[in-house]
Protein backbone atom coordinates (compact mmCIF):
# COMPACT_ATOMS: atom_id res chain seq x y z
CA UNK A 1 0.00 0.00 0.00
CA UNK A 2 1.15 3.54 -0.71
CA UNK A 3 1.07 5.63 2.46
CA UNK A 4 1.45 9.36 2.98
CA UNK A 5 2.79 10.17 6.42
CA UNK A 6 3.21 13.48 8.18
CA UNK A 7 3.73 14.91 11.62
CA UNK A 8 4.47 18.04 13.51
CA UNK A 9 7.47 18.30 15.84
CA UNK A 10 5.65 16.52 18.69
CA UNK A 11 4.94 13.53 16.45
CA UNK A 12 8.26 13.45 14.61
CA UNK A 13 9.89 10.67 16.65
CA UNK A 14 6.87 8.39 16.47
CA UNK A 15 6.47 9.12 12.75
CA UNK A 16 10.02 8.01 12.10
CA UNK A 17 9.50 4.77 14.04
CA UNK A 18 6.16 4.01 12.34
CA UNK A 19 7.62 4.88 8.93
CA UNK A 20 10.36 2.27 9.34
CA UNK A 21 7.85 -0.24 10.69
CA UNK A 22 5.43 0.05 7.74
CA UNK A 23 8.30 0.01 5.24
CA UNK A 24 9.49 -3.23 6.83
CA UNK A 25 5.94 -4.53 6.28
CA UNK A 26 6.35 -3.84 2.53
CA UNK A 27 4.45 -0.55 2.29
CA UNK A 28 5.68 2.43 0.27
CA UNK A 29 5.90 5.65 2.30
CA UNK A 30 5.70 9.21 1.05
CA UNK A 31 7.11 11.29 3.92
CA UNK A 32 5.28 14.62 3.91
CA UNK A 33 7.40 15.98 6.79
CA UNK A 34 8.33 17.36 9.19
CA UNK A 35 11.90 16.12 8.98
CA UNK A 36 13.20 17.08 12.43
CA UNK A 37 11.98 18.11 15.88
CA UNK A 38 12.06 21.88 15.28
CA UNK A 39 8.68 23.47 16.16
CA UNK A 40 6.19 23.52 13.26
CA UNK A 41 2.40 23.70 12.86
CA UNK A 42 0.39 20.48 12.54
CA UNK A 43 -2.17 21.84 10.00
CA UNK A 44 0.59 22.14 7.38
CA UNK A 45 1.42 18.43 7.60
CA UNK A 46 -2.17 17.26 7.86
CA UNK A 47 -2.82 19.20 4.66
CA UNK A 48 0.18 17.68 2.88
CA UNK A 49 -0.99 14.17 3.72
CA UNK A 50 -4.57 14.95 2.68
CA UNK A 51 -3.43 16.44 -0.63
CA UNK A 52 -1.33 13.36 -1.37
CA UNK A 53 -4.51 11.28 -1.04
CA UNK A 54 -6.61 13.69 -3.09
CA UNK A 55 -3.97 13.65 -5.86
CA UNK A 56 -3.92 9.81 -5.75
CA UNK A 57 -0.24 9.85 -4.76
CA UNK A 58 -1.12 7.64 -1.78
CA UNK A 59 -3.83 5.15 -0.90
CA UNK A 60 -4.07 6.08 2.78
CA UNK A 61 -2.49 8.46 5.24
CA UNK A 62 -1.12 8.62 8.74
CA UNK A 63 -0.71 11.91 10.60
CA UNK A 64 0.86 12.27 14.04
CA UNK A 65 0.84 15.23 16.41
CA UNK A 66 0.99 15.52 20.20
CA UNK A 67 -2.57 14.46 21.03
CA UNK A 68 -3.89 13.58 17.59
CA UNK A 69 -6.81 15.96 18.01
CA UNK A 70 -5.47 19.01 16.18
CA UNK A 71 -4.17 17.03 13.23
CA UNK A 72 -7.51 15.23 12.96
CA UNK A 73 -9.45 18.49 12.96
CA UNK A 74 -7.14 19.93 10.29
CA UNK A 75 -7.16 16.85 8.04
CA UNK A 76 -10.95 16.68 8.12
CA UNK A 77 -11.20 20.16 6.60
CA UNK A 78 -10.14 18.74 3.23
CA UNK A 79 -13.12 17.41 1.24
CA UNK A 80 -12.89 13.65 0.83
CA UNK A 81 -10.58 13.17 3.78
CA UNK A 82 -11.99 11.06 6.58
CA UNK A 83 -9.49 11.22 9.44
CA UNK A 84 -9.91 9.64 12.84
CA UNK A 85 -7.86 9.70 16.02
CA UNK A 86 -7.41 6.08 17.08
CA UNK A 87 -5.49 4.80 20.05
CA UNK A 88 -6.94 1.27 20.01
CA UNK A 89 -7.12 -1.45 17.36
CA UNK A 90 -10.92 -1.70 17.31
CA UNK A 91 -11.39 1.95 16.34
CA UNK A 92 -8.62 1.68 13.76
CA UNK A 93 -10.14 -1.22 11.84
CA UNK A 94 -13.77 -0.28 12.44
CA UNK A 95 -13.11 3.28 11.23
CA UNK A 96 -12.02 1.85 7.89
CA UNK A 97 -14.62 -0.94 7.69
CA UNK A 98 -17.66 1.23 8.53
CA UNK A 99 -16.61 4.82 7.81
CA UNK A 100 -14.06 4.38 5.00
CA UNK A 101 -11.50 6.28 7.11
CA UNK A 102 -8.55 7.13 4.91
CA UNK A 103 -6.31 8.94 7.40
CA UNK A 104 -5.26 7.48 10.74
CA UNK A 105 -4.27 10.08 13.31
CA UNK A 106 -2.14 9.24 16.33
CA UNK A 107 -1.15 11.26 19.37
CA UNK A 108 2.54 10.74 20.09
CA UNK A 109 2.10 11.99 23.68
CA UNK A 110 -0.77 9.53 24.21
CA UNK A 111 0.28 6.22 22.65
CA UNK A 112 3.43 4.15 23.00
CA UNK A 113 5.29 2.57 20.10
CA UNK A 114 4.11 -1.01 20.65
CA UNK A 115 0.42 -0.09 20.74
CA UNK A 116 0.95 2.34 17.85
CA UNK A 117 2.33 -0.52 15.74
CA UNK A 118 -0.73 -2.66 16.55
CA UNK A 119 -3.10 0.20 15.74
CA UNK A 120 -1.34 0.86 12.43
CA UNK A 121 -1.51 -2.84 11.48
CA UNK A 122 -5.25 -2.90 12.28
CA UNK A 123 -5.77 0.21 10.13
CA UNK A 124 -3.75 -1.07 7.19
CA UNK A 125 -5.34 -4.52 7.32
CA UNK A 126 -8.92 -3.23 7.26
CA UNK A 127 -11.10 -2.74 4.18
CA UNK A 128 -14.33 -0.76 3.75
CA UNK A 129 -17.22 -3.25 3.84
CA UNK A 130 -19.32 -1.45 1.25
CA UNK A 131 -22.48 -2.55 3.05
CA UNK A 132 -25.57 -0.54 2.18
CA UNK A 133 -25.87 1.05 5.63
CA UNK A 134 -22.22 2.14 5.52
CA UNK A 135 -22.51 3.51 1.98
CA UNK A 136 -25.68 5.39 2.98
CA UNK A 137 -23.97 6.98 5.99
CA UNK A 138 -20.88 7.84 3.97
CA UNK A 139 -23.16 9.49 1.39
CA UNK A 140 -24.60 11.66 4.14
CA UNK A 141 -21.11 12.69 5.24
CA UNK A 142 -20.25 13.61 1.65
CA UNK A 143 -23.49 15.61 1.39
CA UNK A 144 -22.46 17.59 4.48
CA UNK A 145 -19.16 18.48 2.81
CA UNK A 146 -20.99 19.72 -0.27
CA UNK A 147 -23.76 21.55 1.60
CA UNK A 148 -21.42 23.69 3.68
CA UNK A 149 -18.65 24.52 1.22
Amino acid sequence: MRLAMGSDHAGFGLKEQIKRFVQDQGHEVRDCGTHDAAPVDYPDYAERVGLALKKAEADRGIVICGSGVGASVAANKLPGIRAGVCHDTYSAHQGVEHDDMNVLVLGARIIGIELAREVVLAYLGARFTGEERHRRRLGKVEALETRYR
